[in-house]
């Protein structure tokens, strides 16, 4: 058996299939190519899944690959049990080779075969397989290609070994290559055998044999031309290569432990609690390396949601180890150093990961300050005891209470952990020391739930289905695209579509989807809308309100039969509205300016993540960690004018997507690019993949204004800006506004700054003496609120009416009060606006026997209204203040029955 290390071995696999005929693929990000029905690219076939299905050829048919892949989402979800055992990963590298109608079972075997008998001298006699029950024909080619003996080829049924893309489409059995690893590996038992779920029978390879076509009623129908698709585990590989019998003892996840071990002052393979955690952290270090670089960041949904849960075990783990402080960039530089070779956008990436990393560790910080007060408070309201403040290291459980029965439900502990980010097991400690058990399997329900909310969501988010005769037209024909160069075409109707059904004839007045052998009408993509304009012939005219491409080079025209009727096979003039192509021309290419203009203003981190090219603005959304401030916006509109204003050549030119890369061109996550790509350069200052329509010097823009900035998510910023009419629009209302301005202020523009600061000092002189009367007020009313309590039960009770007092008032008039009695209850009604404000205050003393929250919640009830809140101070609003007086006198009897 040869010993290789993991890059000997990603060479070695990639390099031997490369001698047998297939070409060598890069990994495809990990962010799926428009499929966002996945989370993250989880299998080495994800990139390949189009080739599969027929709506997508490419210029070879045989491939190999070693592809990122993460599961940690969705269907496919290991996060739970990473750490855990010595196999389950987030991040892991698949080796993988692949056959589009070419070789089949045959060829697949004896490949497989050959790599790892002959290439890597594992022993043929340690090695089993498992098949399909009913693949007999895999079964002969096992013995007799590879020799293996009858009694190591094992049937199993269709859960184990029948692969399917969905509930349709293409699927077929499959073949799993197994080595025993020996009985001193795994649980040792004297019956282990194929079937042991333990290490001792390690799957190796798995074989998919995409043979048969599913139909909506399960009826399975042989593929005119079957496709392989195989992947193999790098890292279980290298472990038995390596001679190991962990994961985590490979040189692809070892020394990230060592790192851990650097960080914390522990020694790994001490303590089972302690090697987890290290585990966990070295792998979700990978993990969060290899996502970032990729173009997510953390959030609080989809892709960004499972990074920030990934980042935060990780960093829960590492309190567990004794880390304070930001320490897990530290693990995802020792992974960008270690990975770089293979994948060297690791180190373009660098600065961005380092960046997003101590962002993340600096929130969790902040979370555990915002979260762990009101988890305490929600606590104490659990256990009804006195609500004093609870002190409490929360990472020290060595001095847990004995449990009192008390239960903190399992949908409270999901809310604690779903808003507010706080890990169960940092719950359950914190519970543990106050008495309390958490609900787990409540727990683990509400977080089923949620998974399967998001799984739906995600998959009504993926790409609708083409219907099927654009499937099979796509087959037929490809849609002639002309409209970079010409506005005006003559074409044929080849379909017509209504309501997902073929029509012969359209007439008048009806809606259709028409599809041309040939169009100058760019479809919605890359961010850029549709065009619109007109299909004209004899005596026929039809409006085209839209334009879009359910599949590659399928282009449909989204009409309104205005004059005439349609039928296929006819002849129409195709006319695309000039002018509103002319303006989004405009528009997109001041978007390419934008974007080169906030890589130099902000950092090479600055990354597409969404965008709208239309005729009238523009809308750009990108990646940042915080606003962009005022000065740096202005150089960014400053320089895309300038860039304007130097009449800069647009050109494009037609490459692979290989040479566009290497040519510097930006790529975004989530775009799909074919292996023909189309790069747009502005000189040196712009170079993008894109397949939008552009102006054809910088100088026809004419002008660019950023008119808005903010935030849309974490991590994501968005800018709107305007050129062309658009703009001219905006800055005829901005001379409208600054118009009216001088008017009002009887002055010109230039002295409006003095007169606004005049009136705003004005206006804050006013507000003081307001506040100052309100406190004359205050006190005043205070002494008569004083001068009429009454006592019940030996307590002092003050009860007033407060009119036009908001619930800020008050509780500053109610905390007064407090600091005057001394000991005492206070219930103060205000009418406000036609409704009613309540506070209720109770000096510390007597909250073990009066709450506040009670108080004012029933007090509230008389007014038809609710509230409450802490025992010392609370308040409650109420819908009718004509029963306000009467409410009020009911206070003492109120309170008489709180007291018992």
């Amino acid at each position: 058996m040869r010993r290789l290390s993991s890059d000997e071995l990603r060479y070695t696999f990639l390099n031997f299939f490369a001698r047998h005929g297939h070409t060598i693929v890069a990994s495809s990000s990990l962010v799926p190519q428009a499929d966002p029905s996945l989370l993250f690219t989880n299998a080495g076939m994800v990139q390949f899944k189009n080739v599969f299905l027929g709506l997508e050829k490419r210029p070879y048919v045989r491939a190999t690959t070693c592809q990122k892949c993460v599961r940690a989402g969705g269907k496919h979800n290991d996060l739970e049990n990473v750490g855990r055992t010595a196999r389950h990963h987030t991040f892991f590298e698949m080796l993988g080779n692949f056959s589009f109608g070419d070789y089949f079972k045959a060829g697949a075997i004896e490949y497989a075969w050959e790599f790892l008998t002959e290439e890597l001298k594992l022993p043929p006699e340690k090695l089993w397989i498992t098949i399909y029950q009913d693949d007999d024909e895999s079964f002969q080619l096992w013995t007799r290609i590879a020799g293996v003996p009858e009694e190591r080829i094992v049937r199993l049924g269709e859960k184990d070994n029948f692969w399917a893309m969905g509930e349709t489409g293409p699927c077929g059995p499959c073949s799993e290559i197994v080595i025993d690893q020996g009985s001193s590996v795994g649980c040792g038992r004297p019956t282990c055998d194929i079937s042991c779920g333990c290490d001792r029978f390690l799957e190796l390879w798995n074989l998919v044999f995409m043979q048969f076509q599913r139909g909506e009623d399960g009826t399975l129908t042989p593929l005119p031309k079957p496709s392989i698709d195989t992947g193999a585990g790098l890292e279980r590989v290298c472990a038995v290569l390596q001679g190991i019998p962990s994961n985590f003892d490979t040189d692809l996840l070892r020394p990230l432990i060592a790192t851990v071990e650097e960080l914390s002052g522990k020694q790994y393979g001490q303590d089972e609690k302690t090697d987890m955690a290290m585990r966990v952290i070295a792998d979700h270090a990978r993990a969060v390396t290899f996502v970032v670089s990729d173009g997510v960041l953390p959030s609080n949904e989809g892709r960004g949601y499972v990074l920030r849960r990934i980042l935060r075990r990780a960093l829960r783990y590492g309190r567990l180890l004794g880390l304070e402080g930001p320490f897990l960039g530290r693990v995802t530089e020792q992974a960008v150093a270690l990975m770089k070779g293979a994948y060297p956008e690791l180190e373009e990436t660098r600065d961005r990961i380092a960046k997003v990393t101590l962002h993340e560790e600096e929130r969790f910080e902040q979370m555990l300050t915002v979260a762990l007060p009101r988890f305490l408070d929600h606590l104490a309201s659990v256990k009804e005891k006195a609500s004093t403040a609870l002190s409490i290291n929360v990472f020290d459980v060595d001095h847990a209470e004995e449990g009192v029965g008390v239960v903190l439900s399992g949908g409270e502990a999901f809310r604690f952990y779903d808003t507010y980010g706080l890990p169960l097991d940092l719950q359950q400690e914190i519970a543990s020391e106050q008495g309390i058990e958490v609900d787990e399997a409540g727990f683990s329900l509400e977080l089923a739930a949620q998974r399967e909310r998001a799984r739906t969501h995600w998959k009504t988010l993926g790409t609708q289905a083409a219907p099927a005769l654009y499937r099979d037209l796509s087959q037929r024909q490809k849609v002639e695209f002309l409209g970079y160069h010409h506005l005006e075409v003559e074409a044929k109707v080849i379909a017509l579509v209504k309501d997902g059904v073929s029509m012969a004839f359209v007439g008048p007045g009806e809606q259709v989807e028409i599809v041309l052998d040939r169009t100058p009408f760019y479809a919605e993509a890359g961010g850029q809308v549709g065009d619109t304009g007109t299909l004209v012939g004899d005596d026929v005219f039809v409006e085209v309100f839209n334009v879009t491409s359910p599949l590659p080079l399928v282009i449909v025209h989204h009409g309104l039969v205005k004059k005439g009727g349609l039928t296929q096979g006819q002849v129409l003039t195709a006319w695309v509205a000039r002018e509103r192509r002319r303006l989004i021309a405009w528009n997109h290419t001041a978007t390419h300016l934008l974007h080169a203009s906030l890589r130099q203003v902000l950092g090479d981190h600055v990354k597409q993540a969404g965008s709208l090219v239309a005729p009238d603005r523009l809308r750009f959304d990108f990646t940042h960690f915080g606003p962009v401030r005022e000065r740096e916006l202005e150089w960014v509109e400053e320089l895309v004018n300038e860039k304007i204003s130097e009449d800069l050549p647009v050109q494009t030119k037609e490459t692979t997507l290989e040479e566009g890369l290497a040519m510097g061109a930006l790529a975004f996550f989530g775009d799909k690019y074919g292996d023909r790509i189309r790069v747009v350069e502005i000189t040196d200052f712009s170079r993008e993949l894109c397949g939008g329509t552009h102006v054809r010097v910088t100088g026809e823009i004419g002008l660019f204004k950023l008119v808005d900035e903010g935030g849309i998510a974490a991590g994501i910023r968005r800018v709107e800006a305007l050129t062309g009419p658009g703009l001219y629009e905006f800055l005829r209302r901005q001379e409208q506004t600054r118009r009216r301005v001088e008017a009002l202020l009887k002055g010109r523009t230039d002295e409006i700054p003095e007169k606004l600061e005049r009136l705003l000092a004005l206006v804050k002189e006013r507000e003081r003496e307001a506040e100052r009367l309100k406190s004359l007020l205050a006190s005043k009313i205070t002494d008569e609120l004083l001068q009429k309590t009454r006592t019940v039960r030996g307590i002092r009770v003050a009860v007033g009416r407060v009119d036009l007092f908001d619930h800020k008032g008050l509780r500053d008039l109610a905390d007064r009060l407090r600091a005057h009695l001394k000991s005492g209850v206070i219930v103060l009604g205000s009418a406000v606006n036609g409704k009613v404000a309540w506070v209720a205050a109770v000096t510390p003393d007597l909250t073990p026997k009066v709450h506040a929250g009670t108080l004012v919640r029933e007090v509230a009830k008389l007014t038809g209204g609710g509230g409450g809140g802490k025992a010392d101070l609370a308040e409650a609003g109420g819908k009718e203040p004509e029963k306000l007086d009467e409410a009020l006198a009911k206070v003492p009897k109120l309170l008489e029955q709180l007291l018992g």
